[in-house]
């Protein structure tokens, strides 16, 4: 690849950032709702999780992606694959 067609693929990808983070939003979005419906409102407007839920993620967070569950690592796949058609078509037009 040359220079002048990692100059175009890179100008491609930049002009996609907004829409790239438009679905990083949502998918932030619908994880922090998923969050909130699984804890406790306390009267402070804070949320208690429970400990099962807690050390879970812990688990996850301390865990590299090669050592993750199939099913875990489907979860990954699943939201990267929504920023696919966006940069498929980008590049398309690169």
């Amino acid at each position: 690849m040359n220079n002048l067609e990692r100059q175009s693929i890179a100008n491609a990808l930049n002009a996609i950032v907004e829409d790239l983070a438009r679905i990083e939003h949502e998918r932030w979005s619908h994880w922090q709702m998923y969050m909130h419906g699984k804890g406790s409102r306390q009267p402070d407007g804070s949320l208690l999780l429970s400990h099962d839920l807690v050390e879970h993620w812990d688990r996850q967070i301390r865990t590299a992606y090669d050592d993750l569950t199939e099913s875990e690592k489907e979860g990954d796949r699943e939201q990267v694959r929504r920023y696919l058609p966006l940069i498929v078509d980008a590049l398309s037009k690169s």
